[in-house]
């Protein structure tokens, strides 16, 4: 028998693995450049001449990061096919890049491997990666029956305004980009819905959408078993639907109070449509990026609330951006403890690990440092928008939000770049981008002696 071809040790090319975090960035950057080429294409455009690829790469960074700005206009800019490549965008980005990538390779009856499962826990921010491919399954029948329910009441809307084939695809348009945080829209002319300010219907319906979805996979695999006798809702849980529903109630009063008598927003609509508009702009800042006033015109108090809201964002696990309300709410845990003279930082009677408070701790000075810089740098490359509608870009692109004071198509292309590494890394999370950047985790050898340091 013939002997095996045997190659010198310095010949054999090592074995290159990326990890968790590297795959979702990577994954991510493939489908907005996949994407971007996409919608660059004469086909893609309403006008059939193509659209600069600077343009149609911003759109699918904002796509695929689910956020919903754009330098053109959904509707007036792109063809039907143009329009259904960023409906897929939304959905994959809506899903993640694993989820989506491991639901392939379960309909082609691939295996799915350690190296996988692993990024999905990346991906889902759980503690171990045992039942990530069950919980996927779960995660798309959820998707399907949610939008599917939430396009079937807005065609029902629809239908009457805009025909049969048209209002049925509105429906399916908007349900996806609502559930998904997404904020894209196909009403025209970047008028978002500000049309249906006083429409009860399609504002329940939206926003119903957009809490469902930035409350987390996780959380409403759990709320069916919380109907059990005696069943306890895990901390993950608690902390998610008391701050959600927390925030969106101060949000609702604090925006009525400050634009109630706005002539340019609230100001010109009945008692209960301001009610309707308030609740409406205090939820869509939770990562949504849909506005049913002119989010340009509201008064400065009232824009730096919808910034605090749109930095908070949604859920971990879910299809929103920000840095989550687990991580905004774990950092009360030690302020209250402190104040209390408590040596434990604990949340509804249960003790929050330092680990995680240390995490949160991180992601968000990171985050506050990377938001000022990307804003400090739009200010630069575009002065005449002012630092606080140059904030609240960034905040949107960061949060993965969409709203804008109108800037956002006037950008030069230095701004657009800007923009678009803000949503990547919004969406993404920049503690995966530091450790995909810094490779596989180190061991610590050495633990250094404790020492106390003054503060205060």
């Amino acid at each position: 028998m013939a002997r095996a071809l045997e190659l010198p040790q310095r010949f054999i090319l090592p074995r290159f693995e990326l990890s968790p975090a590297q795959t979702i960035t990577v994954g991510f950057a493939s489908v907005i450049l996949a994407g971007g080429i996409l919608l660059s294409l004469p086909i893609a455009s309403s006008t059939g001449q193509g659209t600069p690829f600077l343009d149609a790469l911003f759109t699918a960074t904002s796509a695929t990061c689910v956020t919903g700005l754009v330098v053109v206009d959904t509707a007036d800019h792109y063809s039907r096919f143009g329009q259904l490549v960023i409906l897929a965008l939304i959905q994959l980005g809506g899903l993640g890049y694993m989820a989506a990538a491991t639901l392939l390779a379960l309909l082609f009856g691939r295996r799915i491997g350690l190296q996988g499962r692993l990024a999905l826990q990346e991906a889902y921010g759980l503690d171990r990666p045992g039942g990530v491919v069950r919980l996927t399954r779960s995660i798309l029948l959820i998707t399907l029956v949610i939008e599917g329910t939430g396009a079937a009441l807005l065609a029902l809307r629809w239908i009457p305004e805009f025909g049969l084939g048209k209002g049925i695809y509105y429906g399916i348009f908007h349900a996806v980009s609502a559930f998904n945080n997404a904020g894209f829209d196909l009403m025209g002319g970047f008028r978002s819905l500000t049309g249906y300010v006083n429409d009860t219907a399609v504002n329940l319906i939206i926003t119903s959408l957009i809490i469902v979805g930035g409350l987390g996979y996780i959380v409403l695999l759990e709320l069916p078993s919380l109907r059990r006798p005696g069943r306890r809702p895990s901390l993950h849980a608690m902390i998610v639907l008391v701050t959600t529903f927390g925030l969106i109630a101060a949000g609702t009063v604090l925006i009525l109070l400050l634009e109630g008598r706005n002539p340019n927003t609230l100001g010109r609509l009945s008692w209960p449509g301001r009610l309707l508009a308030a609740y409406f702009q205090s939820v869509t800042p939770r990562t949504a990026g849909f506005n049913t006033v002119d989010i340009g015109k509201m008064s400065e108090p009232a824009l730096f609330i919808v910034v605090a809201l749109m930095f908070i964002g949604a859920s971990p696990g879910g299809t929103g951006g920000g840095i989550k309300t687990t991580t905004f709410s774990s950092l009360f845990a030690p302020i209250l403890a402190v104040v209390r003279g408590y040596q434990d930082a604990d949340l509804f009677s249960r003790r929050i690990p330092p680990l995680v408070i240390y995490k949160a701790l991180t992601i968000v000075l990171i985050s506050i440092a990377f938001v000022f810089t990307m804003a400090v740098a739009l200010t630069l490359v575009q002065p005449k928008a002012g630092f606080l509608p140059a904030l609240l870009e960034i905040v949107s692109a960061f949060g993965t939000v969409g709203l804008s004071t109108g800037i956002t198509p006037h950008l030069p292309a230095a701004g657009k770049i800007i923009v678009m590494l803000t949503v990547f890394g919004g969406r993404v999370g920049l503690l995966t981008l530091v450790l995909a950047l810094r490779g596989r985790q180190r061991r610590v050898l050495v633990r250094y002696p404790e020492e106390s340091v003054l503060v205060g």
